[in-house]
C-alpha cells in the first residue's frame, strides 16, 4: 500500500511539472511547459514560435529587414556568436548583411528545428533550438541557439541571441 501511494505521488508530481506537447500551425511538435500556477497561457509560447517562423520565412525570401523585425530594435540588443559579441540592432543587421548578403556570400535556405520554448513569466521566454542552412553550393552550415524573448507592446522580440555553429 505504501509503495502504491509513493508511486501515485511521484506520478502526480511528474504530471504537475511535466510538459505538454502540442501541434502548431507549422506541423512542428512544440513542447512547452504545462500552464504554470501563475496562469501563463501556452498561447504565449505559440506567439514566440510564430516570431521564429516569420523570421525563417523572411530569411528564405532573402529579406533581412523583415528577418530583423523579430529582434528588439535597441542599442541594448545583444548577439553572441563564437567568441564575438555584437551590441545593438543596427550592428546585428550589419553583421548579418556582411556575413550573408554581401558580394560572394549567400543566405541559403534556413530551417529552425528542435524548438524548446520555456515561458519565464508572462512577458519573458527562453528558447533553445537548432538552425540549419542549405546553401546553393550544397554546403550545410548548422548549429544551436539560445534566445531570450521579451514581450513589448508591439509583440514578442528577441533581446538576446547566442548562436553557435558546428565545427
Amino acid at each position: 500500500m505504501r509503495k502504491n501511494i509513493s508511486f501515485l505521488f511521484t506520478v502526480m508530481c511528474l504530471v504537475a511539472i511535466g510538459a505538454v506537447a502540442q501541434d502548431t500551425d507549422y506541423g512542428v511538435k512544440l513542447v512547452v511547459p504545462a500552464p504554470s500556477p501563475r496562469g501563463i497561457p501556452n498561447s504565449a509560447a505559440v506567439a514566440v514560435e510564430h516570431v521564429l517562423r516569420t523570421q525563417q520565412e523572411a530569411w528564405n525570401h532573402h529579406d533581412l529587414d523583415a528577418f530583423m523585425a523579430g529582434y528588439w530594435n535597441s542599442a541594448d540588443l545583444t548577439f553572441f556568436s563564437g567568441a564575438k559579441q555584437t551590441s545593438g540592432w543596427q550592428a546585428t543587421l550589419d553583421r548579418y548583411k556582411a556575413t550573408y548578403a554581401s558580394p560572394g556570400h549567400e543566405m541559403g535556405t534556413l530551417e529552425f528545428s528542435n524548438l524548446r520554448i520555456e515561458m519565464l513569466g508572462p512577458e519573458a521566454a527562453f528558447v533553445r533550438g537548432a538552425w540549419h542552412l542549405t546553401m546553393p553550393d550544397g554546403k550545410t552550415p548548422h548549429g544551436l541557439f539560445t534566445l531570450v524573448f521579451r514581450k513589448f507592446p508591439d509583440g514578442w522580440k528577441i533581446i538576446h541571441d547566442h548562436t553557435s555553429a558546428a565545427e
